[in-house]
């Protein structure tokens, strides 16, 4: 097995700024992203941003429990009565940063014109709040102009990680290796 030695400040330096997570989301070459949201995440992205996706206050307490930027207040529920409801687009929100973007997810009839999808297939983002559409691989996979794409464009490389439920963009590289390891648990 080969071992690299970085011997002097210089090399030292690039490494702890070119080889970090956070830089290398998006490829130089083809300005795309090489990173983005699969499997499990991805398809459970996609159901809990369905029109029929609702949450009881027990659920959505447990799963904004992970938002580092959490005040304590929960966001007002879409269905008050019998009980109050939360939807998946309310929660996803808030797990998205500041951005806007507007887009299709797949399987958007060639024929629709409206921005109001009756499929649900027009994603709408306005500052950081999922108000329509369904998250799926167009919209979370690597493709140019998709949510990773724009976080990095919009808030840099610093931004970016958070997005993928890292905590924080100044580690060591093996500290990233760590994180993953960590999470697969």
């Amino acid at each position: 097995m080969n071992t690299h030695v970085l011997q002097t400040h210089e090399t030292r330096a690039e490494c702890s700024e070119i080889m970090l997570t956070p830089r290398c989301i998006v490829s130089p070459q083809s300005n795309k992203p090489v990173m983005g949201i699969v499997q499990d995440t991805l398809l459970g992205s996609r159901a809990f941003t369905r029109r029929d996706c609702f949450l009881e206050k027990d659920l959505v307490m447990n799963l904004i429990l992970h938002l580092d930027s959490f005040s304590g207040k929960l966001p007002a529920p879409a269905i008050l009565k019998p009980k109050p409801l939360w939807t998946g687009k309310q929660i996803m929100g808030l797990f998205l940063p500041n951005i806007y973007l507007s887009g299709t997810s797949n399987g958007r009839p060639d024929d629709e014109k409206d921005d109001m999808s009756p499929t649900d297939t027009k994603v709408i983002i306005d500052g950081g709040e999922l108000l329509a559409g369904m998250l799926d691989k167009k919209m979370l996979g690597t493709s140019g102009g998709a949510i990773v794409h724009t976080i990095w464009l919009e808030h840099g490389p610093q931004g970016s990680p958070r997005f993928f439920g890292l905590p924080s963009a100044r580690r060591e590289p093996q500290d990233f290796a760590a994180l993953v390891l960590d999470r697969d648990r």
